[in-house]
């Protein structure tokens, strides 16, 4: 591999935003797993390029014999300048025993602590974020204190 090949793909920063996330509806165990319904509140979004509020959603969270849950998340973004961006996002997340505690106690997680990585896609009908319509990105996600969620979005370059 060449040194050209080895920077081919890399990630910038792009936003971070968190979430409510109230607590869930289980479904119970389904022939693919466990389902939980979780409903997501109001929250923020922080970047240079886009910033505004979180306006909520919801995730369909499958839990999986492996011990991974996932994500299967859908919300929207209000920017600060009143465009409107639908977000959706599947992703891991590791039901390990940091995260089970987090859950059980309320605390919060660092990044490290459990796998919690997306992919969200974006959708904007606003000609001043039409970006977000053909850019790959990647998030990494944490527990904040007092049921929230927390994700930092890195755009692929």
């Amino acid at each position: 591999m060449s040194a050209s090949d080895k920077e081919a793909v890399s990630l910038a920063y792009e936003f971070t935003f968190n979430a409510q996330v109230m607590p869930p509806v289980d479904v119970g165990a389904a022939p693919m797993g466990a389902r939980m319904c979780f409903q997501m509140g109001s929250g923020n979004v922080g970047g240079e390029r886009l910033k505004g509020r979180f306006l909520g959603g919801g995730d369909w969270l499958q839990i999986g014999p492996d011990g991974y849950g996932r994500v299967d998340v859908r919300g929207q973004i209000e920017t600060h300048d009143g465009a409107f961006i639908y977000v959706y996002y599947q992703g891991f997340l590791e039901m390990n025993a940091a995260l089970t505690n987090a859950l059980g106690t309320g605390a919060e997680t660092q990044f490290a602590d459990a796998y919690l990585r997306t992919t969200p896609r974006m959708e904007c009908g606003d000609a001043r974020y039409a970006w977000v319509n053909h850019t790959v990105f990647v998030a990494a996600g944490r527990l904040l204190a007092g049921g929230q969620v927390e994700y930092r979005v890195y755009r692929v370059l």
